[in-house]
């Protein structure tokens, strides 16, 4: 069988994200070359994007009490969104995370960071969900479920009693750490960063002290504005400090957060982050594709990678007069340009 495919168009190459015309060959799952050509077809190739955290779980209580305060809805073990997961079936609970999978990836987003709640049983749930499709979860469980997971998923360090043993299990289990840090405000960022985690959640009142640490220490930060407006934690550009975050030189990737508030459309995240902090949209569009690190794998485009990447045809709506393709893409693309995805879950 002919397992090879040329992608011809418009690329955004490397994590630069630099616009070549080009022909991309692709054999057995992996770019084996990326040749420019004088004309390429009005197709733009980008790579696929990573949605950096999410709660997909929350899905079965899409816009159930969005009126409430932090603490009410999504703070363990009482809050809104915990009560109402704790009486949802099995079946409802993976009905509900499929249905925000497909939903991804029919808009270009091939994997995601998700924290699980519910023990072993809620990561198998998130597994059986995405079982037959071409998606990439990475699964931050919580309440023993993170000994089969990829990672344990720590809510802030005042709201989880034991923390420390359950780091010291998770590390000697060969786990990777991730914590919800400074969405409120900066009191619980230093206990994260002492546990020298692997990825930090929010940041959003962290200080330019701790963002250099994180910068320092190479932790990579999950932002995820739009939650962060919902829920009430800033009303200003200012929080999350995205432009300190990038001027420090952290990893900055982009989520969406709980699927309860907000749905993990990732155009609709990367125009608000773009318009609202008045980001440049080739940052944007990085942090959008950046998150895909932690699968062990990146899906920005060269030569030698894992093929993750989709396709938009600008030539059917008004992104056929665009003069900047990397701006039209982040601040006015939409599900319905993509044309094509290339997910390819290993190298066969």
């Amino acid at each position: 069988m002919n397992l090879t495919q040329i992608l011809s168009g418009l690329a955004l190459t490397g994590e630069e994200l630099a616009l070549l015309p080009v022909d991309i060959v692709i054999d057995k799952g992996r770019i084996t070359a990326i040749e420019e050509r004088t004309r390429a077809p009005p197709v733009w190739i980008c790579p696929a994007l990573f949605n950096a955290h999410t709660h997909l779980a929350d899905t079965i209580a899409t816009d159930c009490g969005s009126t409430g305060d932090l603490e009410s809805l999504v703070t363990p073990p009482d809050g809104l969104k915990h009560r109402l997961l704790a009486t949802a079936s099995n079946e409802e609970l993976v009905a509900g995370m499929r249905a925000s999978v497909t939903g991804m990836i029919r808009s270009g987003i091939f994997g995601c960071a998700d924290f699980r709640e519910g023990g072993i049983n809620g990561v198998n749930a998130l597994r059986e969900a995405t079982a037959g499709i071409r998606f990439q979860p990475v699964i931050f469980g919580r309440e023993g479920g993170e000994m089969i997971a990829d990672g344990l998923g720590v809510s802030s360090t005042r709201d989880v009693p034991g923390v420390e043993r359950q780091v010291k299990d998770a590390r000697k289990a060969g786990k990777r750490i991730a914590f919800h840090a400074g969405e409120r405000d900066s009191g619980d960022v230093d206990a994260a960063l002492s546990f020298e985690p692997d990825l930090l959640i929010h940041m959003t009142h962290a200080t330019k002290k701790q963002l250099r640490a994180c910068a320092e220490q190479e932790i990579p930060i999950a932002v995820c504005p739009r939650s962060n407006w919902v829920m009430g934690v800033t009303a200003s550009a200012r929080y999350p400090p995205l432009k300190t975050m990038l001027e420090l030189g952290c990893t900055v990737m982009l989520g969406t957060d709980n699927v309860m508030f907000v749905p993990p459309d990732m155009f609709s995240e990367m125009a608000f982050t773009s318009i609202i902090y008045k980001l440049d949209p080739k940052a944007v569009l990085r942090s959008a594709v950046a998150g895909s690190l932690l699968t062990g794998s990146s899906f920005f485009i060269h030569k030698g990678a894992r093929a993750a990447l989709f396709t938009l045809d600008p030539c059917h709506s008004a992104l056929a007069f665009s003069h900047d393709p990397i701006t039209s893409i982040v601040k006015r693309a939409q599900i319905g340009a993509i044309g094509n995805n290339v997910f390819n879950l290993k190298i066969q």
